[in-house]
């Protein structure tokens, strides 16, 4: 697994080459302190991590990842910044991770340890035919991203222009319109029962009858009912087998 470190300040650029060497069996294979320089050696080299801060010289970190982001071998990226105001546009590139300086040991040794597994999980997919559901998506909390496994939501809400997401625990804000979220999850585990909501169909607990012919949905260990729209009840007694 090759990766290389775009930081600018020496210091945090050893400390993190430090972390990665002893918490992982990854290859840095390159540092760097300027943005222009990281493009140039991208088009003649493939690596499988950017381990990326924003404030960098000639091009910012932003700007890089969005040149990155239109590669054909598009490598993970993890900002690693003091820059909390980015995590959106972060999220929006599909950026792994999103890690606010100053930070713990033991945030980078986590995120170390998702991310081999999810490159692992990729480079199986690519010596495999058969399709594989990505089992992970990115949520945003607090201008954080946080990895979260698909089967940790329960179900997702949509306000305006925005989706809130739910876990048993959580809520989440994400920046696009219900159906873009939607798209993301996979439909084996994820059905759109009405225009507002997407409910894991694994965490269902109750299926109550109600007015018109439809139902009202209750969730395993959530005090909340999620209905199913009238358009939507033929599609939702096939999938549960009603």
């Amino acid at each position: 697994m090759k990766v290389i470190i775009v930081e600018d300040e020496i210091l945090a650029q050893q400390e993190l080459s430090w972390l990665i060497k002893e918490h992982s069996q990854m290859e840095i294979v390159g540092t760097f302190d300027d943005g222009l320089d990281v493009l140039k050696y991208l088009q003649h080299n493939k690596v499988d991590v950017l381990f990326l801060d924003i404030n960098i010289p000639s091009l910012d970190g932003v700007l890089l990842a969005q040149n990155i982001s239109q590669f054909a071998h598009k490598p993970f990226i993890v900002f690693i910044t003091a820059w909390k105001e980015h995590a959106v546009e972060a999220f929006e590139l599909e950026a792994f991770d999103y890690i606010l300086k100053p930070y713990q040991e033991s945030r980078i040794i986590s995120m170390l340890q998702k991310l081999e597994t999810a490159w692992q999980q990729q480079t199986g997919a690519a010596s495999n035919p058969v399709p594989r559901e990505n089992l992970t998506i990115n949520l945003v909390k607090d201008e954080r991203i946080i990895v979260t496994s698909i089967h940790d939501i329960y179900y997702a809400e949509a306000h305006e222009k925005m989706t809130f997401v739910y876990t048993k625990r959580e809520s989440f804000v994400m920046p696009m319109n219900i159906t873009e979220f939607c798209s993301k999850l996979p439909t084996a585990h994820f059905f759109r029962c009405h225009r507002s909501y997407c409910v894991n169909l694994d965490k269902i607990r109750e299926i109550e009858p109600w007015f018109n012919n439809t139902y009202i949905v209750r969730l395993r260990d959530l005090d909340f009912q999620v209905p199913v729209s009238r358009s939507k009840v033929k599609e939702f007694r096939q999938l549960m087998h009603l």
